[in-house]
């Protein structure tokens, strides 16, 4: 007697969803399509750079699929890129996702490529495409990963960072949304532990988007020298990375409030305070660093933004005063 068959659905995958997927977020999908990639036009520069880069966003997916909240993981994945790619001065104009799954659902896949959609659109950038992978055995049933990446452009005589950053410029916070995408494997722990105190509906929010704020800065002829994205290492090891060897940044502790999400893991009494501030952005999520005459123009623009401390000659890192 023979064996049986295996089919492709025997062993896990499942391809009439993935059919499914693929039509429910054709609609979704800009820039202009070859068949197997994305593609966009290049526009005319004068010494145009590509910047490229990528990310994800961790544990917090399991918490959304613990709460069944999975529509904000998509902007998290969005600006977990973009906010990165801005921080050169570039503007974002195409993105991919990735999405790896145990087995595939496609009304929830669809929940996170919409979100994926929507955040690329809010920040005028393409979603060229991606792919969702069905990895039976890698993956349980309902648990799943997503990762993005992000391309934009800057001219390289308008590129940000560290070489323009000079003794006396401001550090200019603008507030986080919360606990953004990094520190939920903390998070999960506290919360495992019946430590955090907070509705999870307000860890789960979402990572918020900067781009149009620095674009809008850029485009007014505001002076900036660099832009620090706060994300996995907090304040200590993602402002230095914006300053000169040089240099270090003092801040004002204290001087801007913290978010609900942050001030519950605070109040938690179970992470130090040097643990906080390595692993969650403490209430700033991005922080700009230009010269104080850029202060009254970038304060108009960004009506929450505030002066969190300054630059000054020392070693490099940061210090709280």
């Amino acid at each position: 007697m023979s064996a049986r068959d295996i089919s492709y659905r025997d062993s896990g995958v499942d391809l009439d969803a993935a059919r499914t997927h693929t039509s429910n977020i054709a609609g979704f999908v800009h820039g202009g399509i070859t068949g197997f990639a994305g593609a966009l036009p290049i526009p005319a520069m004068r010494d145009g750079l590509m910047v490229a880069c990528t990310d994800g966003v961790g544990t917090k997916l399991l918490l959304a699929r613990e709460a069944g909240i999975l529509d904000g993981l998509g902007q998290d994945l969005v600006a977990m890129c973009v906010n990165d790619l801005i921080c050169c001065g570039a503007r974002p104009t195409g993105f991919l996702d990735y999405l790896a799954v145990g087995a595939l659902d496609p009304e929830e896949a669809g929940i996170l490529v919409a979100a994926i959609a929507a955040a690329c659109a809010s920040v005028n950038c393409a979603l060229l495409g991606g792919e969702t992978a069905e990895l039976p055995g890698l993956y349980q049933p309902g648990h799943f990963d997503l990762a993005g990446f992000a391309v934009g452009l800057v001219e390289r005589d308008e590129l940000l960072g560290p070489d323009r950053v000079v003794a006396g410029d401001l550090v200019i916070g603008i507030p986080s949304s919360g606990v953004h995408s990094n520190g939920f494997s903390l998070v999960r722990a506290l919360r495992d532990e019946g430590a955090l105190d907070c509705p999870v509906e307000v860890l789960l929010a979402p990572t918020r988007l900067y781009v149009n704020e620095v674009l809008a800065l850029l485009a007014a002829g505001v002076e900036l020298h660099a832009v620090a994205h706060i994300t996995g290492g907090g304040l200590p090891e993602n402002l230095p990375r914006a300053l000169p060897t040089n240099c270090e940044a003092i801040l004002n502790e204290g001087s801007w409030p913290l978010p609900q999400a942050i001030q519950a893991i605070v109040d938690s009494g179970r992470v130090s305070d040097h643990d906080a501030w390595e692993t969650f952005n403490m209430g700033i999520g991005l922080c700009v660093i230009a010269p104080a005459s850029a202060q009254e123009a970038i304060l108009a623009q960004v009506p929450d933004a505030l002066v969190i401390g300054n630059v000054a000659h020392g070693p490099h890192g940061i210090r709280r005063a």
